[in-house]
């Protein structure tokens, strides 16, 4: 399956998602998401669109406003009735609830969402309603008038050199695994190291990983061909080490015969089709557990985030490494690894010298003046 092939499927899937989310939203919602059509991705587009049925699902349940409607009968002017009380109602509702598809369970699961979490939601209500006031199909735009949750800053988690090691270690070698996870390591080795490799030594996203087949890459030219975010496509390179992980991996691979669909795809899971992202996440986490048992939640974006740290530590060239990220902005970059740029400054204090005090005193008492 060519490249285009696969992330045309990728599309048609998401696609589908949103126009069956449609059919529980307001008409405005459709004609939200095909205002954006030209300017998102389908990604962008399948998250406004459950978000926005989050939304009318707690208006609907929770607000007795609108509780005598279907949200896919809300007309404009139903729309126009919200107030800031429903907004900040729907911010302390998105705290915590259970989601429409876990209603039915005997025990649902609760959904907890924290600050940046909320925000985004609430992000995704605020564009809606923006395109409807500019539109003029609505008076007012309460989402403006109430604000979006404060962002705590937490510290970007990174994998040191020693566990970087000793992840690698344990993906070659599964010493620290259990019995059961022993059997399928000794199966998955060469794609296991690989995909760590690949991460650690290029940033890539997890899910430009799972999209790269077989002819994207170059070993000639230790190069690759990645679909970024928003379809735009990128060659990077790596270096010898993971060459040498990708080629063993690929030297397994074309022994293996995929299930039609998925002959050209690189990674492969243990069912013969094309690795999934929820799959490779599954398998850094197992193998960061033991390597860093302190770092609760290492996921393939730590992964890039440690790639990061190292290239900019060697370089402190903040544009080459927004560069490899595939960031839009260096702004994006520049926020996340400022902490290392206040490290670079303060080792500034380690190559000045002055003379102390001492010596300051032994040029008064020769008869020195003050300056």
């Amino acid at each position: 399956m060519p490249r285009s092939a696969y992330r045309e499927s990728v599309d048609r899937e998401r696609t589908q998602q949103i126009r069956i989310l449609c059919r529980e939203l307001p008409q405005a919602c459709t004609d939200f998401l095909r205002h954006i059509l030209l300017t998102t991705g389908t990604l962008t587009r399948l998250a406004y669109a459950i978000d926005l049925r989050t939304f009318f699902q707690f208006l609907h349940t929770e607000r007795v406003a609108f509780a005598q409607k279907e949200p896919v009968l809300y007309t404009d002017e139903d729309l126009a009735r919200l107030t800031t009380h429903d907004m900040v109602a729907y911010t302390e509702y998105l705290t915590q609830y259970v989601r429409l598809e876990d209603q039915q369970s005997e025990t649902p699961p609760l959904t907890v969402n924290h600050e940046l979490s909320i925000k985004r939601k609430l992000c995704s209500i605020r564009s809606f309603y923006d395109y409807l006031f500019q539109e003029q199909r609505i008076p007012s735009n309460i989402p403006q008038l109430v604000p979006l949750p404060k962002i705590h800053e937490k510290p970007i988690i990174r994998l040191s050199p020693e566990e970087v090691a000793r992840m690698l270690h344990e993906a070659e070698t599964g010493d620290s695994l259990t019995a059961h996870q022993q059997h399928y390591q000794k199966l998955t080795v060469n794609r296991d190291l690989a995909i760590l490799m690949l991460f650690l030594g290029t940033g890539i996203r997890v899910s430009e990983l799972v999209g790269i087949n077989i002819g994207d890459i170059d070993f000639d030219e230790n190069a690759f061909l990645v679909t970024r975010k928003g379809g735009n496509q990128a060659v990077l390179y790596f270096p010898d080490s993971v060459k040498e992980a990708l080629a063993a991996y690929l030297t397994e691979r074309e022994h293996i015969e995929a299930l039609p669909g998925h002959e050209d795809a690189f990674f492969l899971s243990m069912q013969r089709r094309r690795i999934t992202q929820r799959a490779v996440q599954n398998l850094v986490k197992k193998y960061a557990r033991i390597a860093a048992p302190l770092k609760s939640k290492v996921s393939p974006h730590k992964l890039r985030s440690t790639y990061a740290t190292n290239l900019y530590q060697e370089t402190g060239d903040i544009y080459l490494v927004a560069d490899q990220l595939g960031h839009s902005s260096v702004d994006t970059t520049r926020k996340h690894y400022a902490d290392m740029t206040d490290a670079r400054r303060r080792m500034a204090v380690k190559h000045v010298h002055l003379p102390g005090r001492e010596s300051a005193d032994t040029d008064n008492e020769n008869g020195r003046p003050d300056e």
